[in-house]
């Protein structure tokens, strides 16, 4: 195999003193002065069960028959799944699989593992957010959680088709779809991809390897997620159907409404890398490009922090991958004061709809200019 180069786009030297280096002995010396380990605590693990249980619960309760003579009931627990998708998703997996759930490998991997257990892929997923979305956030043709379909277009960098026009209406209803096509489609079009950029011997895996585990992992999926509810719930396969877009539609329309918010405003930068000496390059220094192409939210909404894993802290995440998400209250604090002794404009919403405002407004924004 070649050996991958993740240097495709250089970032501007950090310098001495800089940002970065402040910002970091800074959270370095809160945890020393704390005495608190930079890894999950009992509060996490505590979520981690809540979460598990919001998931499995509805499903066993489903397959046992309980709501067979109840449509309402039925439709309910496919409901709540949804929603343990999403608290799976954002508080258990996201951590494990950026390695800030332990310090050690072994359990991040274990725990990591869940995603496939709810129809997705570790593989494409630390390609896909950890590798390009974490070093190229917001950059067209390396982001590709900004580029994934013609249909929405999220970088002024981006061509314009006359149906952006009409992306602010229909985009929410892309996303609602959006985990349905990951737990079907995607990881099979992306490990393609992935190898053609030769970056699948990022995670030591052949082409062959990840579509046999891909495979393999779907038909686990939808064994028990759907023919084993067709076979023992004790309602109509159309039902079921109905139940499992339910969930889908759920889990997809928050998550991209959690996700999107955090990149696709109109104060994100979108900066594009320059020549220099032969080589593309950006005038930003790496963590000054995160900042500035992130926006948070919500600092204050206790319940939202705790249900979506930290995630409108996506400053904080973006420049502490390694740091467990319920941190990132504490953490925040230090991280403004930086930026505002460096000069860097630190973007937040106050609240979760008034990031949702701003994310509308970009999207009619980018299909009209």
């Amino acid at each position: 195999m070649k050996t991958v180069k993740l240097n495709m786009v250089g970032f501007a030297p950090r310098g001495k003193d800089s940002f970065l280096d402040t910002v970091i002995n800074n959270v370095n010396d809160y945890f020393k002065r704390n005495n608190l380990s930079r890894y999950a605590n009992k509060e996490m693990w505590i979520k981690t069960f809540v979460m598990l249980i919001l998931y499995f619960a509805p499903y066993i309760l489903l397959v046992t028959g309980v709501a067979a003579n109840n449509i309402w009931l039925f439709f309910t627990f496919w409901f709540l799944m949804g929603w343990g998708m999403i608290g799976i998703g954002t508080s258990v997996m996201h951590d494990a699989n950026h390695g800030s759930y332990s310090p050690n490998k072994k359990v991040n991997n274990f725990i990591g593992h869940i995603l496939e257990i709810i129809g997705g892929y570790v593989v494409t997923w630390k390609i896909q957010h950890n590798v390009l979305h974490h070093t190229y956030t917001n950059m067209t043709g390396l982001d590709e959680d900004m580029d994934n379909i013609v249909l929405l277009r999220f970088s002024p960098n981006q061509p314009r088709y006359w149906f952006h026009r009409y992306q602010f209406i229909y985009a929410w209803l892309i996303y609602m779809v959006a985990t349905l096509y990951w737990m079907s489609a995607k990881d099979y079009m992306q490990v393609v991809h992935y190898k053609h950029r030769n970056l699948l011997v990022l995670q030591k895996v052949s082409l062959t390897q990840a579509i046999f585990r891909i495979t393999l992992y779907k038909i686990g999926y939808y064994s028990y997620i759907l023919l084993l509810t067709l076979l023992f719930s004790g309602m109509p396969w159309y039902y079921v159907l109905y139940g499992y877009l339910l969930m889908h539609i759920t889990a997809g329309l928050f998550l991209s409404c959690i996700f999107q918010p955090a990149h696709i405003m109109a104060s994100s930068r979108f900066a594009l890398p320059i020549e220099i000496a032969g080589k593309k390059q950006m005038e930003d220094s790496w963590a000054i490009h995160e900042v500035a192409n992130t926006t948070d939210f919500a600092h204050y909404n206790r319940f939202l922090t705790w249900f979506t894993g930290g995630l409108n802290f996506q400053i904080e995440h973006h420049l502490f991958v390694s740091v467990c998400h319920v941190h990132y209250p504490k953490i925040a604090k230090i991280v403004k004061s930086a930026t505002d002794k460096f000069g860097i404009p630190y973007h937040i919403e106050s609240s979760f709809f008034r990031a949702i405002a701003g994310h509308f407004k970009m999207l009619k924004l980018l299909g009209r200019s």
